[in-house]
């Protein structure tokens, strides 16, 4: 099971690096806070920020669930290559980032890493 909370831990990790690089100081300060009743639309530049604390805790959570049957090395390192994976993945899926060979081959070493990290065990 704490491989698992590791697993959600990292998807916690990608969602809390998308909210923030979506997250907009400026734009939070320029709500108009007198307007929230009338215009509730007003208020989407917190989204971003909520979904920074939600997505925050979760991964804390979830990370120190797993912590507490796993290594701490070997959950950090886990936890950080499926996080790094995950974005990589969602960048070019997504986002339609340029992927290269390069990028295939170093993010399979990371992978390798992580199946050596984990048969360990």
């Amino acid at each position: 099971m704490s491989w698992i909370y590791l697993v959600v831990a990292s998807l916690f990790e990608v969602a809390w690096t998308y909210s923030l690089k979506s997250l907009s100081i400026q734009k939070i300060r320029t709500i108009d806070w007198s307007q929230f009743q009338s215009h509730p639309a007003g208020l989407m530049p917190l989204v971003p920020l909520i979904g920074y604390i939600a997505f925050g805790v979760g991964n804390v959570v979830f990370l120190s669930m797993a912590m507490r049957q796993i290594p701490t090395a070997t959950a950090y390192a886990t936890w950080m290559a499926l996080a790094v994976v995950g974005l990589r993945i969602i960048d070019s899926v997504v986002l339609k980032q340029p992927f290269s060979l390069m990028h295939l081959f170093y993010t399979s070493l990371i992978i390798a890493g992580v199946l050596g990290l984990r048969r360990l065990e």
